[in-house]
């Protein structure tokens, strides 16, 4: 097998000496083309496959990169794992995928224990705040490049690739408020992260240029999943006045909404307009297809992995931080409301009891 192979096997078949194959295999000195040939031709007789790993040790450097990202299953992830792959892929570096799972404790143990590893550089989706900072410093103070991908965390200042969340969130708010609705609700993720409190930043410009009043419990925080949506939509839903329309700051809260108001017995957007953020492929596919605002999340970790790159070549300059637009992709979960509509809505939702979702029809 390829993995039992020695060196001092290759240095026996090819009748030199270890040093002779190990400056070979490692490109540490010149050796004479005819022994270098013996050398080669031991090496692919005897099937070698040598340590990448042990060489990048003994480099203190490996062709790895680290990634740690807050949560596999959310599926607006895996499109940025695989932009930064791609680009890693190409230039002969691997990427190692780790999950923080949302914990803070296990992301402070991901970044100290790839840092042991020597990896060439790191890319991180944050999911926590200062403490996380503290850690990625000591990764540039050993000349170990960081790139931040959709957030930074608190006290970052180097390099990072972000979308324009509060233009984006503006833009779909601006939306709402142009079809009609004045009643606006939104549900934000953890505003500790830097993205989910300029998603609310770019919503409450919206409203306040369009001089609207919100009501303090129409701001549900939630935790970018489709459960907390769920959740918060119930509250948000069970008021009276209710919302006409809820701004989810990213798809699957979007989801947990659609499936409150069914529950509850809302038709949308007949009765609810919803708006998400991300407009990921399942947002094709639900009844109804939801409107979202688009960001590239395959576009974030490509851009992101070359930036890495450039800096492990070498390339410096000051800390950049790089803004990638956003898209409003115009669905059907977006109606149009007139002042009749209004009144409609509200003497229907006083007028019946709320219904399961099995039983709930949409209203034509």
């Amino acid at each position: 097998m390829s993995g039992q192979v020695t060196m001092r096997q290759i240095a026996a078949a090819a009748k030199v000496s270890i040093g002779t194959v190990s400056h070979v295999i490692n490109d540490t000195a010149a050796v004479r083309p005819k022994l270098r040939e013996r050398v080669l031709e031991a090496i692919r007789s005897l099937g070698y496959q040598p340590s990448a790993l042990a060489q990048g040790l003994r480099r203190k450097r490996t062709n790895m990169l680290g990634m740690i990202i807050p949560d596999i299953t959310n599926p607006f992830f895996p499109g940025v794992v695989r932009g930064a792959e791609d680009v890693a892929y190409r230039r002969s570096y691997r990427v190692i995928l780790c999950n923080a799972d949302n914990d803070s404790s296990k992301e402070g143990s991901y970044v100290r224990e790839l840092r042991s590893y020597h990896v060439a550089g790191l890319l991180i989706i944050p999911s926590s705040g200062a403490d996380v900072a503290a850690h990625l410093r000591t990764y540039t103070s050993a000349s170990v490049p960081v790139v931040c991908i959709d957030r930074v965390p608190d006290g970052w200042k180097g390099d990072a690739v972000l979308v324009a969340n509060e233009e984006g969130a503006y833009e779909g708010t601006r939306y709402l408020i142009e079809m009609g609705h004045r009643r606006l609700a939104v549900i934000t993720g953890p505003l500790k992260l830097t993205n989910a409190s300029e998603r609310l930043h770019g919503f409450r410009r919206a409203v306040e240029e369009a001089k609207l009043k919100i009501e303090p419990e129409f701001v549900q925080e939630a935790r970018f999943d489709a459960a907390s949506g769920y959740q918060s939509a119930l509250r948000i839903l069970r008021m009276l006045p209710r919302p006409t329309a809820v701004f989810a700051c990213n798809d699957l809260m979007a989801f947990g909404v659609l499936q409150a108001a069914r529950e509850l017995g809302l038709s949308c957007p007949e009765e609810l307009s919803i708006l998400g953020f991300d407009s990921l492929e399942f947002t094709k596919l639900t009844a109804p297809p939801l409107t979202s605002i688009y960001q590239p999340g395959y576009q974030l970790g490509a851009t992101a992995a070359r930036l890495l790159l450039e800096r492990i070549d070498g390339v410096e300059s000051a800390s950049k931080k790089l803004l990638l637009p956003t898209e409003l992709i115009r669905r059907e979960s977006v109606v149009r409301l007139r002042g009749e509509d209004i009144a409609e809505i509200q003497i229907l939702h006083r007028s019946r009891k709320p219904r399961s979702s099995s039983s709930a029809k949409r209203r034509r």
